[in-house]
């Protein structure tokens, strides 16, 4: 029986995936058209960079539409993410030990194994640096493929990929607050920690008022984006901070404008760049070899590699109602990276030049990926109503109900229903 107050948040996640999807597919189109037709090129590019500071340049804020996409707006969609882990980790999906192994340990695979690809194509160069770009997994791109594939793919699968791009998320926001920010300014860093200190009080003495988080939320992001780590690591603390009964409705409020505006923006923002002359030279660089191999096959190597090796040591189940090849599918589907890889693109190299190469590599690796995946997982066959059934029966005997991955095992018709719908 499915436990509709755990997983329905993430089931309407991912219901509206394919219109996010869609929607980040065309606004990457039309943007890389905008930016490379001859006659809106130059006012389309030069808009993103251009100077509209609304203060004084002493107050320190962004000062041009790309980054006040990059570090303002983006702050909120990091805030989302955090806040569906937070709830996900307390009472969903990643509640207990057993459940949440599968998708780390996967999310782990999917990171490790990508990092050491690219570093080995560029440990002895310059651009060493960009070893964190192929590490993420897109949420809103993979499950908009995922979802073009209806009930060929089970509901299981759909949720363990949530839940392992969202701690893949986890993993590139922890990447970027470690290895990719500036200097550090401990003076905003100890403003900062005091602004964290009141939304936690507030919490722990049970403010009511939501108005009450704002204004130490504001705080907290100005200092944290003074402070040299980069500003979108304040929307995780604020969200991790934030008391549980109030996540859901910041959640409702936030889910429309940071899918349908926040992201389309960050796509047209992002991927404003003018393609060389050349255009082919930039697949011949060793950053992207190391990209697109990073994602194209570091992604599911790493992904199956751990999840396989955690089901047969016992450590994890699979998803109940799943094979080894439908999970390797999801582990191509893994390696759809645009938005956190385009991210740490921005932040692990400041020459334009390099930037363009990063993010061409990501969009063709990211596509191969897709493409890939689709193809896979629709030629994979689903398990039969017998299969199930009897998988299901030796399930009873071997594991405890709690121990699934978001799914009981009585054996009624209601639990087959997802399979054969």
């Amino acid at each position: 029986m499915v436990h509709h107050n755990i997983i329905t948040p993430v089931r309407n996640f991912i219901k509206d995936s394919r219109a996010t999807g869609i929607m980040l597919i065309g606004c990457t189109i039309l943007s890389i058209a905008f930016s490379n037709i001859h006659f809106t090129s130059a006012a389309y590019t030069g808009f993103w960079q251009r100077n509209v500071a609304f203060f004084s340049p002493s107050v320190h804020l962004p000062t041009d539409p790309l980054h006040l996409v990059n570090d303002v707006l983006m702050t909120f969609f990091f805030m989302l993410v955090a806040m569906e882990i937070k709830r996900e980790l307390v009472g969903g999906e990643l509640a207990s030990v057993r459940k949440s192994l599968l998708p780390i340990l996967a999310a782990l695979g999917g990171m490790i194994c990508p990092a050491i690809i690219f570093t080995c194509f560029n440990a002895q160069t310059p651009f060493y640096h960009g070893w964190g770009i192929p590490m993420a997994t897109d949420i809103a791109f993979s499950l908009g493929v995922l979802s073009l594939l209806g009930n060929k793919v089970p509901v299981q699968l759909k949720i363990f990929l949530t839940a392992l791009a969202i701690i893949d998320d986890l993993g590139a926001v922890v990447t970027i607050a470690l290895f990719y920010s500036s200097q550090l300014h401990w003076i905003y860093l100890m403003l900062g920690a005091v602004a964290l200190g009141a939304i936690i009080a507030l919490n722990r003495f049970r403010a009511r008022s939501l108005y009450l988080y704002i204004l130490p939320g504001i705080v907290l992001w100005y200092c944290i984006f003074n402070s040299g780590i980069h500003a979108t690591i304040a929307g995780v603390l604020f969200a991790f901070c934030m008391p549980l009964n109030k996540i859901e409705k910041l959640e409702n409020v936030l889910f429309f404008p940071v899918n349908f505006v926040i992201m389309p923006l960050f796509a047209l923002a992002n991927t404003a760049i003018i393609l060389p002359a050349q255009f082919g030279h930039a697949f011949t660089t060793t950053i992207s070899f190391g990209i697109m191999a990073g994602l194209v096959f570091g992604k599911p190597i790493g992904i199956f590699l751990f999840s396989f090796l955690a089901s047969k040591t016992g450590i994890a189940a699979l998803p109940s109602r799943t094979s080894y090849r439908q999970l390797f599918g999801i582990s191509i589907l893994g390696g759809i990276g645009f938005t956190m890889s385009i991210f740490t693109a921005t932040l692990a190299y400041s020459l334009a030049g390099l930037q363009i190469i990063s993010k061409v590599s990501i969009m063709a690796g990211s596509v191969i990926s897709g493409l890939a995946g689709f193809a896979y997982l629709t030629y994979v066959k689903p398990k039969t109503a017998l299969h199930v059934v009897k998988t299901v029966k030796e399930e009873e005997k071997t594991v405890p109900e709690q121990q699934t991955f978001g799914y009981d095992v009585e054996p009624s018709p209601l639990t087959i229903e997802p399979v054969l719908n």
